[in-house]
């Protein structure tokens, strides 16, 4: 009996440490679910008060993003709606889909993403993770509406995390090579607008942190992108997006 008593305590020991990962990771999620949630909020009152039309183009990711405060005027005339929310990881993404994709039923979308995945933590989680979340996302996007085209811009190889730069082009690879053979889908690299000549990052384009940006790097940014979304807008229409695709500047 001392010995069934005794098997029963450790099973019940053994269950409670397994349980305390589980549990430390949903309050993970829930803590993240309730940093997002002004943001989030912020957007659906911005749309009450101006409804999006559907069909236009929507910049979705997290903080590079979401900083880039002027990108509707700087991309004008096309229609653009930013709905980056800072701090955002390639899984937030995913739990958000639904307030910020489908409302807005966009034409074109354009995602950065995977920065801040790449920088948690001690150790870099594995790329192809993170590139898998990017691949649901895009694989959701295209099921809810399958005329969508999606551009996604490369992760930056940032001067405050030179040691992962590695797992930066690792991830940015899988993202080209996905883009390029799947229809609907362009590359779009941002990296060599922010090296000089001799390949050093541009340090004057850097805020002090040495990941986010001044204002001339997001002229640097619309000089890239918006010949490659303008020529997408020509292309695209509401049945037939155009084939993968990868764009290069320099």
């Amino acid at each position: 009996m001392k010995a069934s008593w005794r098997n029963w305590t450790a099973c019940l020991c053994f269950g409670l440490v397994a349980l305390v990962p589980a549990l430390a990771a949903e309050d993970t999620a829930a803590q993240r679910w309730a940093r997002f949630e002004p943001e989030l909020q912020a957007f659906a009152a911005a749309d009450a008060a101006q409804p999006p039309a559907p069909g236009g183009i929507l910049f979705v990711g997290s903080s590079i993003f979401r900083q880039w405060t002027n990108v509707a005027e700087m991309m004008a005339p096309l229609p653009v709606r930013n709905r980056a929310f800072g701090g955002s990881r390639t899984g937030d993404q995913l739990a958000r889909f639904a307030q910020v994709v489908p409302p807005y039923a966009p034409r074109i979308i354009v995602y950065y993403c995977g920065s801040n995945d790449l920088k948690a933590g001690e150790s870099p989680e594995d790329p192809a993770a993170i590139f898998a979340r990017f691949r649901t996302f895009a694989e959701r996007a295209r099921a809810r509406f399958p005329a969508t085209h999606l551009v996604f811009v490369s992760s930056t190889r940032s001067p405050d995390r030179v040691a992962r730069w590695s797992q930066v082009d690792h991830y940015n690879a899988l993202a080209r090579a996905y883009c390029a053979a799947t229809p609907g889908h362009t590359y779009v690299d941002l990296n060599p607008v922010l090296v000089d000549a001799a390949g050093r990052p541009r340090l004057e384009l850097y805020r002090d942190d040495k990941l986010h940006f001044h204002p001339p790097a997001y002229a640097e940014f619309a000089r890239v992108l918006k010949p490659v979304l303008e020529r997408l807008w020509r292309e695209t229409d509401s049945s037939a997006p155009a084939e993968g695709a990868v764009a290069h500047h320099r």
